[in-house]
């Protein structure tokens, strides 16, 4: 998110709780998930949790992306 679009998440996730708590999981979903890519190995629990991970994150990111279209 860049420039005047990063301008309105700030303002999002300052007065809409929804947005912020969306946006804060999307930031430790993400962190989990770079823990899991810097690993050589995952069994395949970890995979699992991975993958749940990533459909998370991305159910997520579709509900701040439909938040940020109702601001236009």
């Amino acid at each position: 998110m860049e420039g005047l679009e990063q301008e309105v998440v700030n303002t999002l996730v300052n007065e809409n709780p929804r947005f912020r708590l969306l946006y804060e999981e999307h930031l430790f979903f993400e962190k989990q998930l770079q823990d899991y890519e810097s690993r050589r190995y995952l069994s395949p629990e970890e995979d699992l949790d991975r993958k749940k991970i990533q459909k998370m994150k991305l159910a997520g990111k579709d509900e701040m992306h439909r938040i940020l279209a109702h601001m236009n």
